[in-house]
Parts: structure tokens; sequence; C-alpha cells
């Protein structure tokens, strides 16, 4: 049977957490990791996992996504987290969502399963970026779409044009503006993987540097 959806990981330096990561992908789901500049075994871990490996050598998130974007070939496409924060059998409910035509984008939201998961820091950054989009438009979730799923077809054609952290704030705005049906599921976020190190909620000065590029979108 074709796989019907792409599940792409955006990935810089995550080889520790891959193996964990593809052992829970759903049947049937084809896989692209992005190689966005790793130093560490990303690469050779992903491909030895029968993963699909894109290099992009343009640094950022939204440049690492879009990449994984073009190189998709199925009617729909999946984007989480390479670094084990993310069950991906919490797609499955996602992708039927949006399958199934309840949705043009099904998200997730995180629910952390413990302490010190999702540092204060950048848990008050989501909540002040989503604060504002919830009071400038009829912004319909509550967290930025860290891990989400929508046609590969309708997403090309919102041309979210960011390539840094920015990403997803513009594809949100630019989808609600477009009238997309957007639903929310409460998905589990775990501590990531050993070995392995947030480029955002890692470190106040990650949080500070995506909140900036998120500012950059919204202006």
């Amino acid at each position: 049977m074709q796989p019907t959806c792409t599940l792409i990981l955006p990935c810089l330096n995550e080889g520790p957490a891959l193996e964990g990561v593809l052992s829970r992908v759903p049947a049937g789901m084809r896989v692209v990791v992005v190689d966005n500049g790793s130093t560490d075994d990303t690469a050779v871990v992903a491909a030895r996992l029968g993963a699909d490996v894109v290099h992009e050598k343009r640094p950022g998130y939204g440049a690492a996504v879009h990449a994984g974007v073009l190189a998709a070939r199925t009617e729909l496409v999946a984007v989480m987290d390479g670094d084990g924060s993310f069950d991906a059998a919490d797609l499955v409910p996602l992708v039927a969502e949006v399958a199934l035509g309840r949705a043009t984008m099904a998200v997730g939201r995180r629910r952390p399963t413990g302490r010190g998961v999702w540092p204060w820091h950048a848990r008050l950054g989501n909540r002040v970026v989503v604060a504002y989009l919830r009071r400038r438009s009829d912004f319909p979730v509550h967290d930025i779409a860290p891990i989400r799923v929508c046609r590969r077809d309708d997403l090309l054609a919102l041309d979210v044009r960011d390539r840094r952290f920015g990403y997803p704030v513009e594809l949100m705005t630019k989808a609600v503006a477009a009238g997309w049906v957007i639903t929310e599921t409460d998905v589990a976020y775990h501590p990531r993987a050993l070995g392995t190190r947030s480029k955002v909620s890692g470190s106040l000065v990650g949080t500070i540097r995506a909140t900036r590029d998120f500012a950059e979108v919204l202006r």
C-alpha cells in the first residue's frame, strides 16, 4: 500500500533520539528526516533506520520544514520535532481529522508529562504569542502547532516564507486568514532524548531568539 502521509522531522543533531522516534512511527507512513547541518550522525542513523534523508544547508526550522514538504510526494504531510519529545503514534488521530475532511489542519497541544519538561521561559513565550494571536484574530488554538498534519498542496498554496523559528506562527496566521478549519488535540510532551538539546526551550537565549523570530512575522 502506498503511503498517504509523509512525516517530516526537521533535525539538527538529533542522532541519539532517532531510533526511539522512528520506532513509534505508524505503519504505512513515509518518513523524511531533514538534516539541517548536523555535526553528529543524524543523517547516518536516519538512513540506517529506513528514513529518507534530505540535506538542507540553510539554517533554520522553517528552512528544514519547507525542504521536507518539497521532498514529500504524499497527499498529507505531518511535521513534528525529532528530539523524542513527541510520540509519532499521536499523529494517528490528527491524520484522521484531515483525511476524513473534518479539518484542513489538525494540530497538537502540548501537555507536559512531568515537571521541567517544558521550561517556564519557553511556556511563557508560547503563551504570550498565542494570547496576541487570539486577540487580533479568530485564532482557534492554544499552542503554536508543534505537531501538525495538513494536505501538502494546501500548505504549499499558503506560501509560508519564514525560514527560521517564525515559520509556525506565519503558518497559523495565514491558515486562519485563509479560512482553514483547524482542530486541536492534546498530545503528551515528553522529556527530549538524552544527548540532544533544544534549540528553543533548552535555554533562555534560545527562547528569546525564537520569540524575536515570532515578532518579525507578526509585524
